[in-house]
């Protein structure tokens, strides 16, 4: 018998869709609310490691995110001129079965992981997300914005950097800013193209490309921060191509494909890192509410993917929700989160310093056999 027999997951993304799956398959009655009228996720592509596909492979959708994306094994650095610097084979992080890195769109991948929580049992309430929660020893009575009421035995909070669950608790734990942001855009993927490929001169910090299908990439542009928000559409088209002209090789035809707007993403990059324990009585939080870093070692989803799947562990394999399991649960969790964290604020760190002495490929190789480890 589970330690409870009734979940809310507030928050229906890839953390909350993941532990949902896995907590409805062991046969926990579990509900998802998510803010979202029609559930839809827009952005670009995301980079899935080695680790995080293990957590999918375990949710059961592997096959799916397969199908869907792009895997490969290596990575190359190259100059702003398109030359060849190092050429690189990833950790296979998940284990040797499974492959390095998986690019895929993210509509793609929250579309595979929306719908097996559905067929696992999940309930979906959709536009509505938590007003109250008022906690006991036994369980949590929550009141909605809608009106409605209802108690469970927990209460998870996946909602994300901004987190309402977060606030609700009296964490006063924010977003910080590191000094970076993001373009993201979406292009057709060259021929030839294979993997992913960063460069750390030209006029951004770093500028990349990931496949995320046959025909589909992702490619991102790194710049010191600075207000993008109220920029006309079709000035940030101007923008990324003009950063994007500093870059040669593949990124030629990625450039000349840049003409629609509505493909740009711009982001800032932040970190937060809640202090254990990241529960209070019967409500816990899980991935960027409890953790968020910058892309820089591309684990943010991984860290998340993971919090879901030990969480689900210990709760499908106790027969109470007692000290012990929460304490587990930080045992297992936060030192590598905050090593995953810290690692990527320090690569950070490095490029706004343009420290020539940082030693990327050594930090990341450090982080990849830490989380080669099962969590």
């Amino acid at each position: 018998m589970a330690a409870v027999e009734s979940t809310l997951i507030v928050g229906g993304g890839t953390v909350g869709c993941a532990l949902a799956t896995l907590l409805a398959a062991g046969g926990v009655e579990v509900e998802i609310a998510e803010i979202r009228q029609d559930w839809t996720v827009h952005g670009s592509g995301i980079t899935l490691q080695g680790n995080a596909l293990r957590v999918l492979r375990q949710v059961g959708v592997w096959p799916r995110v397969r199908e869907l994306g792009f895997p490969f094994d290596g990575m190359g650095i190259r100059s702003h001129t398109g030359e060849l610097l190092a050429d690189l084979t990833d950790q296979r992080t998940g284990g040797p079965d499974l492959p390095a890195t998986v690019g895929m769109s993210r509509p793609r991948l929250a579309t595979v992981l929306s719908e097996a929580a559905v067929q696992a049992g999940a309930v979906v309430r959709l536009g509505t997300t938590v007003e109250t929660l008022r906690r006991d020893e036994s369980g949590v009575d929550v009141t909605f914005d809608d009106g409605t009421a209802r108690r469970y035995d927990l209460v998870v909070g996946a909602d994300g950097i901004r987190s309402h669950v977060r606030s609700l608790l009296g964490i006063d734990v924010v977003p910080q800013p590191t000094g970076l942001s993001i373009w993201r855009v979406q292009a057709r993927r060259p021929p030839g193209l294979e993997r992913t490929d960063i460069c750390y001169d030209g006029p951004c910090h770093i500028a990349g490309y990931c496949p995320t299908g046959e025909e589909t990439l992702y490619a991102y542009l790194v710049e010191r921060s600075q207000d993008r928000t109220r920029m006309p559409r079709a000035e940030q088209l101007q923008t990324v191509r003009r950063l994007a002209s500093g870059y040669h090789g593949f990124w030629d035809e990625i450039r000349d494909d840049l003409t629609d707007p509505s493909v740009l993403n711009h982001t800032a990059f932040e970190h937060l890192l809640v202090p254990p324990p990241w529960n209070r009585g019967r409500v816990v939080l899980v991935g960027d509410a409890a953790h968020a870093c910058p892309p820089t070692l591309a684990q943010g989803a991984a860290m998340g993917l993971e919090d879901a799947a030990v969480l689900a562990e210990l709760l499908l394999g106790s027969d109470r929700v007692a000290e012990s399991l929460w304490a587990a649960f930080t045992e297992r969790r936060f030192a590598r989160v905050r090593a995953v964290v810290d690692g990527s604020l320090q690569i950070v760190r490095w490029l706004l310093g343009d420290d020539t002495d940082a030693d990327v490929p050594g930090l990341t190789g450090r982080v990849a056999e830490l989380v080669s480890e099962p969590a």
